[in-house]
């Protein structure tokens, strides 16, 4: 049994949280230590925020799980960083926890206000363009008319010899 593949708000969701987490983690790190990550980190940090955007894709809840799947890919966004060798020594630990904790609730109150937010602009257009009408299927009919042959039909009459032999008397 296969699972029904996310609709397009749980997708926009998904890539929303992915985005946010690899910008948070990003700008915490070059803010703390002057200088931003490259290489394979930020290969690895990429690696990551997709697997964080299909997870929020697919979970359900509120802002609460949204927090929790952003919180989640603060963490392994932050260890994927130090591993490295990007320093975290010149900023106070508790500082960069209250950071990280107010970007994730203040994303996930921002993702959870879009998608309602999209949700409803959703609604209105459709109640602005009404119903849809269902289309009718298409078939094509051959017409023929009583006094015109298909061309086909002549062309084959054309090359047929109606000369016969001579009829014995």
């Amino acid at each position: 049994m296969t699972a029904a593949p996310p609709r397009r708000p749980a997708l926009l969701r998904g890539v929303a949280v992915g985005a946010l987490t690899a910008a948070l983690a990003l700008a915490a790190h070059g803010t703390a230590a002057g200088v931003f990550p490259g290489g394979a980190a930020v290969g690895a940090l990429l690696v990551l925020a997709g697997a964080v955007a299909a997870v929020a894709a697919v979970a359900r809840g509120g802002v609460v799980t949204l927090a929790a799947v952003l919180a989640a890919g603060q963490a392994v966004g932050h260890q994927l960083l130090g591993i490295d060798g990007h320093s975290h020594l010149q900023v106070n630990p508790a500082a960069m926890l209250v950071a990280h904790v107010i970007a994730v609730g203040a994303g996930a109150l921002l993702v959870g206000a879009g998608e309602r937010l999209c949700a409803a602009l959703s609604r209105t257009v459709a109640a602005i363009t009404g119903p849809r009408s269902p289309r009718v299927p298409f078939t094509a009919a051959a017409h023929r008319s009583a006094g015109q042959p298909l061309q086909s039909a002549l062309l084959v009459r054309a090359s047929i010899s109606h000369r016969g032999p001579p009829v014995a008397a």
